[in-house]
């Protein structure tokens, strides 16, 4: 059951008003600070919580999208990552004329939000194979979740405090299987490396279909980073 307009507050009504389509959603989150969680204080915020605080991490500003777009017609709609390395990725997508698309942000530049240009949702995340490779990471299997179906009467979209019983459904969800080349997949860590080490420990965007891709947050386009910058993975 979808959220009725008068449980918003006038601001986050006019918010939603102004984020009509999947592309408005994603400047907006692209402009938002990435919740670094400081000091190890772990958040999964509702859509009133992202709101209120002024950041998101991934599975925050898919909820976050999910929330805003169901407003306008889409369904509540996740796809969700598993990676050998357990750091998983969440994303919301959507249909637009039959094909599909998807809202994110990360800390990775590849794995931001695709234009509406993929046939299936399995077509849509194998468009992320590729970026997710990096130091440990590589994907696994991916699932596609009706928010909305999943929670029940459970107050996912405008909860005051953490929501880590949606956490906790992605992680049991039954994922379906991706399996990919050993070989390609040592290639693309090998040049993931060399990048990383030639570049100042810049986050590489040279993928050939960026042409897919969502814009980008400004951060991902900068000059390269200091050597001194932190290098280790981390997905969400």
């Amino acid at each position: 059951m979808s959220t009725k307009s008068d449980r918003f507050s006038p601001s986050e009504r006019r918010l939603i008003a102004r984020l009509r389509t999947p592309l408005a959603v994603q400047r907006y989150l692209n402009r938002l600070p990435y919740n670094q969680e400081p000091h190890g204080r772990a958040t999964l915020r509702s859509f009133r919580g992202v709101v209120r605080h002024g950041c998101a991490h991934c599975l925050e500003a898919a909820l976050f999208a999910a929330v805003v777009l169901e407003q306008h017609g889409y369904p509540p709609l996740v796809l969700s990552f598993e990676s050998i390395d357990h750091l998983d990725h969440v994303i919301f997508i959507y249909r637009k004329d039959g094909r599909w698309g998807s809202i994110a942000r990360s800390r990775d530049p590849g794995l931001h939000g695709r234009r509406p240009l993929f046939a299936t949702p399995r077509a849509l995340a194998l468009s992320y194979v590729d970026p997710y490779v990096d130091y440990t990471g590589r994907v696994t299997g991916f699932a596609v979740v009706d928010v909305d179906r999943a929670m029940g009467n459970y107050d996912w979209r405008l909860a005051e405090t953490n929501i880590w019983k949606v956490e906790r459904m992605l992680l049991d969800y039954r994922h379906q299987r991706i399996v990919t080349s050993d070989a390609r997949f040592e290639r693309l860590k090998a040049k993931y490396f060399d990048y990383r080490e030639t570049h100042d420990g810049r986050k590489p965007i040279y993928y050939p279909d960026r042409h897919r891709w969502t814009p980008l947050p400004a951060e991902f386009l900068r000059l390269p980073l200091s050597r001194n910058h932190q290098t280790t993975k981390q997905k969400s």
